[in-house]
């Protein structure tokens, strides 16, 4: 009963998403959503054998998800394979027992801040990508929105440091995951944070959005780096895959986690500069 609740759910969600993006109250541009959808439906093989996908990316309003996610074909909707997972803050949209099993049945993970990596969310997360389910990320943990970046000397924008839980996640899955990068634009203008009681739960007409799906990051890119990290922290110079840890790594594994977290930050940082110029601030 609660997989056909969960079904009817993601899909009266997705259906309502894409009502809305074909409205005419917002203009919606999408770049590179074949890359996701062969992921999601020619990757049968290896999904079934434990491989995971990820979509990590920037989070730059409270409509972020669920809305991106009605630029997807209506039938992905009713498979639990082709629905996202996401992570969602427990003092946000877990804060009744209707929202809290409104967002279960959506497939959100209730993920408590201040908590650590080490909490029942990722750990959920990590089994749902060894089933080979997929997993989405918003590195930053919290709605962050352009106006609000840091930006160095030369007037280049950064994201906010992404969280280490990426990191964990990304490590700890049996078999390295399909790892998507997105970049958002608009959605900021749509639902502008800081806004009085009233108007802050109405969206803004007129917004003009867009959808960036990067190329995925090469399994033996992120193999490569974990195994030039390991030697770097470890300071050993063998040439071993990272396919196991020794006993003490536990001490390394922190700094490990960090680097492949900045690696993922990277990637989802030259997506947006090549759709939003150094500011990462609306498309060029």
């Amino acid at each position: 009963m609660s997989s056909l609740l969960s079904t009817a759910t993601v899909a009266a969600v997705g259906l309502t998403c894409k009502a809305f993006l074909n409205s005419g109250m917002c203009s919606i541009t999408v770049r590179g959503l074949p890359t996701l959808v062969a992921a999601l439906e020619h990757s049968d093989t290896s999904r079934k054998n434990g491989q995971g996908i990820v979509t990590v990316s920037n989070h730059i309003s409270t409509l972020d998800d669920p809305l991106a996610w009605g630029v997807l074909p209506i039938r992905y909707y009713c498979n639990p394979k082709t629905t996202r997972w996401a992570l969602g803050a427990s003092d946000i949209i877990f804060t009744n027992s209707l929202f809290s099993t409104f967002f279960r049945l959506g497939q959100t993970l209730e993920t408590c801040r201040g908590q650590g990596i080490f909490q029942p969310a990722v750990d959920s997360a990590i089994d749902k990508l060894n089933e080979g389910g997929w997993v989405h990320l918003y590195g930053e943990g919290k709605v962050n929105q352009p106006s609000t970046y840091q930006t160095d000397q030369f007037g280049r924008a950064s994201l906010p440091r992404f969280k280490w839980g990426v990191g964990r996640i990304l490590m700890e899955a049996e078999i390295p995951p399909v790892i998507i990068p997105m970049w958002l634009t608009g959605f900021d203008r749509l639902m502008p944070e800081g806004r009085s009681f009233h108007y802050k739960y109405l969206p803004r007409m007129g917004a003009q959005l867009s959808i960036t799906f990067g190329d995925p990051i090469p399994p033996h890119t992120l193999l490569d780096a974990l195994s030039r990290i390991k030697r770097d922290v470890m300071d050993s110079g063998n040439d071993a895959p990272i396919d196991s840890w020794p006993a003490d790594s536990a001490v390394h594994k922190p700094r490990i986690r960090k680097q492949v977290t900045a690696l993922v930050q990277r990637s989802v940082e030259a997506l947006g500069r090549s759709v939003s110029g150094d500011r990462l601030f609306d498309p060029l």
